[in-house]
């Protein structure tokens, strides 16, 4: 009877001890593991800035004191070499296109068949509402800062013109989902709900 208390208690106190042993290795893997779509906040800024091309359809609010402005705007950027912005809304502008290919810019209006041409127009490149110009102001301020809220990460920076910028990105997605832009008053905002985005890094 002894012995088979024993023999009882001895296999116990080992599945016990094996038990501890997994949990104890399926935790310290866990940490170093990742699954699927799981990833640091660090590695989705690094992500985000290494965007090498993009294309996207945003809305855009631009707020002051005065009035409030909403467009529709397809974007695309291929690298630093060519990039475009069409307007898609209101319809008093659509087809409003400025392309910058290398140093020459083209403003044309696609529905009346209109075209201008600027060459070694260098401040197109300057364009606020781009996501690369943001990537460039974020990787150029040293005051750059990221954070999480509501499953999203968001970056911020604030460039030369003292404007204090936000991109909001969706950590499943690993997409931008709006951008928000202020002046140093905050007299002036200008808010970017991406539509679609397809980025390519």
């Amino acid at each position: 009877m002894k012995n088979k208390k024993i023999i009882i208690i001895g296999s116990l106190v080992f599945v016990i001890l094996i038990f501890i042993f997994f949990m104890i290795f399926y935790l310290d893997t866990a940490k170093n593991f990742k699954i699927g779509n799981n990833i640091t906040s660090q590695e989705l800024v690094d992500k985000i800035l290494k965007i090498n091309s993009y294309e996207a359809t945003i809305e855009v609010d631009i707020k002051s004191n005065k009035n409030e402005n909403k467009y529709v705007i397809k974007q695309k950027y291929n690298g630093t070499n060519e990039n475009s912005q069409e307007v898609l809304e209101p319809t008093n502008i659509a087809g409003v296109k400025i392309t910058k290919k290398e140093n020459t810019l083209t403003i044309e209006n696609t529905n009346l068949n209109l075209v201008s041409m600027f060459e070694n127009y260098q401040y197109l490149s300057n364009n606020q509402l781009d996501l690369n110009t943001f990537i460039e102001d974020y990787k150029n301020d040293d005051k750059s800062s990221y954070g999480e809220t509501r499953g999203e990460l968001v970056m911020r920076t604030t460039n030369e013109q003292k404007l204090i910028k936000s991109l909001y990105i969706n950590k499943e997605t690993r997409k931008p989902v709006k951008m928000e832009i202020e002046d140093a008053n905050k007299k002036t905002a200008v808010y970017i709900l991406y539509r679609e985005v397809t980025v390519n890094s």
